[in-house]
């Protein structure tokens, strides 16, 4: 049935050309004769016009004509139609001179004919798509292109001849002056920043597409702020490099992220010395459904270790990750395993089975205000779970250890905090024992993970808000999941013995900010259409994080992005075994004054809030310049 509907256009097609074939010739006698055709002249028309069909639809055919489709016509069928009219034109006179003999054939009408043909038969196609277009505008999304540059060009372009996309194009946005005016595809380039607010209520656009693919960004925070009182969705194409890898295409676009208004330097990664360490042999991860465990095991799969071992307690997100990479079938042999690292006996069990080579410890409680009303809970998980791990990693043999921290273990005020100090004192108290290598991976705020800021503050800006904050000075250091996954494993490549390693993670980010920018992103205002309410600090939180203590010292590592810090603590495994032996019996009766009381015997510089309440000292802090607090570029050098 299609291919005969297929036929059937084809011949409506031909049978149109011929009858413009037709009508150019007749016009060119009647613009060769001023509108008076001689009775000679006429019986030439008669005579040579069946020939001229023939050989103009044979160069049609040649030229391919009949492949293209009228409503998508561009500058590749105007340039066939140009080359075979003139071709078929060429061959029609050598025939009618020199084969027929038909002398007195007017040369002046192949001229004419040949550029009626092309008018005609050109137009013809044109209009199709012109009516294409001019049916899709009242139906679409109406946009406004903010770069006449070349990629921008290119975005009309596709944009114009893609049937099925929701787009109209209705003006560019450009800061050259010289560009203002001037039409690219038809699309007039309305003018710059200064002539934004006028040029929006002009044209009324719904989205704004950013086609500056190069963009850095803080120019891409700067566009933000600029279209914030116009209330439209703004959103971006891929990356110039993507672009030209081939990767993706410039019509792909995309709404934009807060991850485009980070100034996140890429980390580089060795993949050769990864590979070498991971590829043919057992891994074992810990927390493997969590944000970050799941990840390293995506990554670490596509490395072609000989086994992957999931080691998570929670089931549902066991299996999703499971299912994940036995899809990809990245050829890997997966191995999800549920159990509590808190099991003595099951994780000793683990271990003897398959007799890991490098053991990625993900798993934790992290959620800040919920250890503060359970800080037994978090002794359990962090401090217990983490030596019981760590333990029989050195007891079977595992090559190498690499413990995920976080920065609120720097002086901490939270129970989540200093639960994950002691777990840091566990695993460099392990150095030496056995033939393990320890390592410790700190770092900040993850973008995206289960529970963090940015997935809940989506969640109030669609129900209409308020968007909570705690505290208007508040600030946190952040992070891509991909970029925190790919520091652990740079930390196992280098595998420095009772190292703690950590990334520049550049200037802290006030929460609030984070907030008004995701509001924007959603083409709405802050205070006008979503409210921000601060609601006060919650439990053990501090206004600023830290990546580095107060008795710590940083060095420079092999990488340029990842400093090593270490730290000189008093504890060795022996003087710490009877201590953690205690603080792990406390919280098993629930006996909380008591766990606090351990922990800061453990950390010193523990400090627990008790209550919402902000220090002078630190709200003054938090007011102030915080670059001495993470170790950044400026410590490393």
């Amino acid at each position: 049935m299609i291919a005969s509907l297929f036929r059937f256009h084809r011949s409506c097609v031909v049978m149109i050309d011929l009858v413009l074939i037709g009508l150019a010739n007749y016009l060119a006698f009647w613009l060769r004769f001023d509108g008076m055709v001689p009775d000679w002249a006429m019986g030439l028309f008669e005579q040579t016009l069946p020939l001229l069909m023939v050989v103009r639809l044979m160069s049609f055919l040649t030229f391919r004509l009949y492949q293209g489709v009228w409503k998508h016509t561009g500058i590749w069928d105007l340039r066939n139609i140009i080359a075979a009219s003139i071709c078929g034109m060429a061959l029609f006179y050598l025939i009618v001179r020199w084969g027929v003999g038909l002398i007195a054939y007017p040369q002046s009408i192949c001229i004419l004919d040949t550029v009626l043909v092309i008018v005609l038969v050109g137009g013809a196609r044109l209009c199709r798509r012109y009516f294409h277009e001019r049916t899709r505008s009242k139906r679409e999304t109406r946009v406004v292109v903010y770069g006449a540059g070349s990629a921008g060009e290119r975005l009309v372009r596709a944009l114009r001849q893609n049937s099925v996309n929701k787009y109209e194009p209705v003006g560019f946005l450009d800061d050259d002056p010289s560009k203002k005016g001037k039409r690219i595809h038809g699309v007039p380039v309305l003018g710059g920043r200064q002539q934004l607010a006028q040029i929006m209520a002009d044209v009324a656009p719904q989205v704004v597409l950013l086609a500056i693919p190069t963009a850095k960004p803080k120019v891409m925070r700067d566009l933000v702020k600029l279209f914030e009182p116009h209330k439209v969705r703004i959103q971006t194409v891929p990356n110039l490099q993507s672009i030209l890898d081939g990767l993706v295409e410039i019509t792909q676009i995309r709404n934009l992220s807060i991850e485009d208004l980070l100034e996140r330097p890429p980390v580089g990664l060795d993949v050769t010395s990864l590979r070498r360490l991971i590829k043919g042999k057992a891994i074992m991860v810990t927390g493997a459904g969590g944000s970050i465990g799941s990840e390293l095991c995506r990554q670490i799969a596509v490395l072609e270790p000989s086994l992957l071992v999931l080691f998570e307690r929670y089931e549902n997100s066991l299996f999703a990750i499971h299912n994940e990479l036995v899809d990809r079938a990245c050829g890997t042999s997966v191995c999800p395993v549920v159990g509590d690292i808190g099991d003595e006996v099951q994780v000793e069990k683990i271990l003897q089975t398959f007799r890991p080579a490098v053991v990625f410890h993900a798993a934790a409680h992290k959620h800040v205000p919920l250890m503060e009303a359970s800080p037994c809970e978090a002794v359990k998980n962090n401090v217990r779970g983490t030596r019981i791990v760590a333990q029989a990693s050195a007891r079977y043999g595992v090559e190498q250890f690499i413990m995920i921290s976080t920065d609120k273990a720097v002086n901490p005020t939270s129970a989540m905090g200093v639960t994950k100090r002691v777990a840091e004192l566990i695993v460099q108290s392990l150095e030496g024992y056995g033939h393990t290598r320890f390592s410790i991976v700190r770092f900040g705020n993850v973008l995206g993970s289960n529970g963090s800021v940015v997935p809940r503050f989506l969640d109030q800006i669609k129900a209409g808000g308020p968007v909570t904050v705690t505290h208007p000075q508040i600030r946190r250091y952040f992070m891509m999941i991909p970029e925190a996954v790919q520091l652990v494993l740079h930390a196992a490549v280098m595998g420095e013995a009772g190292a703690i390693y950590v990334l520049d993670m550049g200037d802290q980010i006030k929460i609030v900010d984070l907030a008004r920018n995701l509001i924007r992103l959603a083409g709405l205002v802050p205070e006008e259409d979503i409210a921000i309410s601060f609601v006060g600090l919650r439990p053990g939180e501090k206004l600023y994080e830290e990546l580095v203590g107060h008795a710590e010292l940083v060095e420079p590592s092999r990488l340029e992005k990842i400093a090593k810090v270490r730290s000189n603590s008093p504890w060795t495994f022996y003087t710490l075994g009877p201590r953690i032996a205690i603080l792990e019996q406390t919280a098993a009766r629930q006996e909380v004054d008591r766990v606090i009381a351990l922990l800061r015997e453990l950390v010193p510089t523990f400090m627990p809030t008790g209550d919402m309440a902000v220090t002078e000292a630190e709200r003054g802090l938090a007011e102030t310049d915080l670059s001495h607090m993470s170790f950044g570029s400026r410590a490393l050098q």
